[in-house]
């Protein structure tokens, strides 16, 4: 009977960690919070009711419709030169989401590469590139940013560039990790014993078996890409204005948080939601791909 008892209750166990994956809220969160991301970064000149960068003085300081002295004509208020808060942000999600795909693309693509390289082909240059990436690794992005504001100004491009020049360091690092352990496969044995190219070796068998790996830290470089845009936009060495950027509207908001506390309040909620559902889902995915934490 107690085995019995023993084998119900592991049953139900497993039931219940079969959830479908439409009802696990670590997954459907993030890609609905994702989701409007992307439909807002797309679509924003028809989601915006105002054009984010015309400035309307007379409607300057506007607070949001729920507190005193809001209208519903400004959703979310207007900042000190009268320009909608909700258009701001929806534009903002355009430049957010352009910063971190490009960033990603490029910073992907060379740590990918670095890393395989790196990892198989072994000796003098191995011990170079880790150099490399281990001084990439410790220094600090921002101050590279900033430096690169002074230089070339501050703009969309100085944004994109700033943050790839460092960050394919962390792909880097975890590829070669990967690629050390897959060199030593049976599989890349046998293609070494018939002759295949190092190269061949490289892109068709080592690379496709590391593409789980790097979904998983992509998809959690997002938020961190976002938000380090974010921290330069603010720091004056990102997006320049008028253009509308989430850490240019908090910059924008510093000097009269105490009175005009939507201003920097928006845009800091937008960018925390956008930073967490990126971690979350990495998370996830992470626990899909990898076999060992693989839930039943």
């Amino acid at each position: 009977m107690a085995a019995i008892r023993d084998f119900t209750i592991d049953n139900k166990s497993l039931r219940k960690k079969s959830r479908p994956v439409i009802l696990q809220p670590n997954f459907i969160i993030p890609v609905v919070i994702l989701t409007l991301l992307v439909i807002c970064a797309i679509f924003a000149p028809l989601l915006a009711p105002y054009n984010p960068t015309v400035n309307s003085l007379k409607d300057r300081l506007l607070p949001p419709f729920f507190a005193h002295g809001g209208s519903t004509a400004h959703f979310l208020g207007t900042d000190g030169f009268g320009r909608d808060i909700l258009s701001r942000v929806i534009y903002g999600a355009r430049i957010s989401l352009s910063v971190s795909m490009l960033v990603i693309l490029i910073t992907a693509s060379i740590g990918t590469i670095v890393g395989i390289f790196s990892g198989y082909i072994g000796g003098r240059w191995d011990s170079f590139l880790m150099r490399v990436t281990d001084v990439s690794l410790a220094f600090p992005a921002i101050l590279i940013a900033l430096l690169m504001a002074v230089i070339l100004g501050p703009s969309f491009w100085t944004v994109v560039i700033a943050i790839s020049l460092l960050g394919w360091a962390p792909y880097a690092r975890l590829i070669r990790g990967e690629t050390l352990r897959l060199r030593q496969a049976d599989f890349v044995t046998q293609a070494r014993i018939i002759g295949t190219s190092p190269l061949r070796i490289m892109g068709v068998h080592i690379f496709p078996n590391v593409v789980n790996p790097l979904i998983v830290l992509a998809t959690m470089q997002v938020g961190l890409v976002i938000l380090t845009e974010a921290a330069l936009s603010y720091l004056g060495a990102g997006i320049p204005p008028p253009t509308a950027s989430w850490g240019q509207m908090v910059s924008d908001g510093r000097n009269v948080i105490d009175t005009a506390w939507w201003i920097s309040f928006f845009p800091g909620i937008a960018i925390g939601l956008v930073v967490l559902s990126g971690n979350f889902l990495g998370d996830w995915i992470r626990d899909k791909l990898d076999p060992r934490l693989r839930q039943l």
